[in-house]
């Protein structure tokens, strides 16, 4: 995992050992999770803001 910005840097450590311990919660962060077929969908699923998603998870394969 990488941050862009510096700072980000010192503080991934940090939040990885967070969300290995199961906080904070994160399933609000990204909906949905599509195939790479679906991407298309996707983005304009964030671009309109449909259903409340502002984030959408794309994972090759399924």
């Amino acid at each position: 995992m990488r941050g862009a910005q510096q700072r980000g840097q010192r503080d991934i450590p940090v939040l990885l050992e967070r969300l290995a311990a199961g906080e904070p919660s994160t399933g609000h962060l990204a909906t949905p999770t599509v195939s790479l077929d679906e991407a298309p969908r996707a983005y304009d699923m964030v671009k309109q803001e449909a259903d409340g998603c502002v984030r959408a998870v794309i994972r090759p394969g399924g």
